[in-house]
């Protein structure tokens, strides 16, 4: 009998780093429905203002040059804003490329970077293309960070933490006492990389803001983005504050011009429409609240949501409530066996998610839906 093999892939016998290649790669939500809702990737259900639309049309006149290496135009701005030089401002396409480039210049091979858990998604990967080795450590009961727990987890191999506020996916702050407890007990010589995609959502006054912290810890590292608040996911334009020898190093780990002049254009244009864009955060944080209190009316125990999407702590549960929210049309972003993100979409989508949920009620406060 003659015994037939499957074919070897293309590119199966080249060697490469075995911990990339076990690495999967970063998933976003699947396509909602025709009739649906995509409630799976936190993006601002508003569509682009049109002066923002138009000076991203306008810079397509230019696609044929090259964009500003170094997003002077938008560096100015935002300086100008949080009272820094533009040395001290770096702009990468996503603030989730600048923490890469933040933990390619700290960590390497041997290395440690310590965040809690969950929390971005996207954090292992990065930590392992970099070789560093991830130190996870579990959220608070609430689903907060533990960051006295995450300054114990510091050691001498240890050369990156970040702190994610509002995080990402359960919604919680960090308080700024609780903060500044944290940066007291962190060696100066630690980076410390605070993640604020979200803090234009936030409305507990005791939380942590980045901006009052600029200037005073020479190892502390700002980053916030455009996607969120203002609506630009599409264009990928984050920002990050801090000392500028840190900044130095984050922009020989770039990838050059991945900032594009539509990008920079439409980064101005948000700025110059700001009151109106924050106008609309106030609609998403308004439907946000409305959705957390029902939720909880109807049982379910969700954390503190400070970001622009609540968190369902449906447990081994999740896979199921997940296809029946995506049977009745909204797609969100599953994490088998914790939880359930769901972004906050259009109004529309509320009042199918609350029913869905409501024939979901968990059955204990653990979040094991019935």
């Amino acid at each position: 009998m003659e015994i037939v093999t499957a074919p070897e892939q293309p590119g199966a016998s080249v060697r490469l780093r075995p911990e990339i290649a076990a690495l999967p790669a970063y998933r976003q939500g699947r396509p909602a429905p025709a009739d649906g809702f995509k409630l799976s990737s936190n993006e601002n259900p508003h569509e682009p203002l049109p002066g923002v639309e138009a000076a991203v049309a306008a810079s397509a006149h230019e696609i044929h040059r090259y964009p500003d290496a170094t997003a002077l135009a938008v560096r100015e701005r935002i300086a100008g804003r949080f009272g820094v030089t533009a040395d001290e401002v770096i702009v990468g396409a996503g603030s989730v490329s600048l923490i890469a480039q933040f933990i390619s210049a700290a960590a390497a091979a041997g290395d440690e970077v310590v965040y809690s858990w969950r929390s971005f998604e996207a954090y292992p990967g990065l930590v392992t293309v970099a070789g560093a080795t991830s130190v996870r450590v579990p959220n608070r009961a609430d689903h907060s960070h533990d960051l006295e727990a995450m300054a114990a987890a510091i050691t001498d191999r240890t050369r990156v933490v970040i702190v994610c506020s509002p995080n990402n996916p359960t919604g919680t702050v960090v308080t700024a006492d609780e903060f500044e407890r944290f940066m007291a007990a962190v060696p100066g010589d630690l980076l410390v990389l605070l993640d604020e995609a979200y803090i234009e959502f936030v409305r507990d006054e005791a939380s942590v803001d980045g901006r009052t912290l600029i200037g005073r810890y020479p190892n502390l590292i700002v980053l916030r983005t455009f996607s969120k608040a203002y609506g630009l996911a599409g264009l990928r334009v984050g920002y990050a504050i801090g000392p500028v020898a840190i900044l130095d190093a984050a922009r020989s780990t770039a990838i050059p011009l991945s900032v594009t002049a539509a990008s920079s254009a439409g980064a101005i244009a948000s700025l110059d429409a700001e009151a109106e864009l924050l106008a609309r955060v106030d609609v998403i944080v308004e439907r946000r609240d409305r959705v957390r209190a029902a939720l909880i009316a109807q049982g379910w125990p969700i954390p503190q949501a400070q970001g622009n999407f609540v968190w369902l702590p449906t447990g081994d549960a999740t896979s199921a409530v997940a296809e029946r929210l995506f049977d009745a049309g909204l797609v969100t972003r599953a994490f088998p066996p914790e939880g359930i993100r769901v972004s906050v979409g259009e109004e529309e989508s509320v009042e199918i998610l609350l029913r869905i949920l409501g024939e979901l009620v968990p059955a204990s406060q653990e979040g094991a839906a019935v």
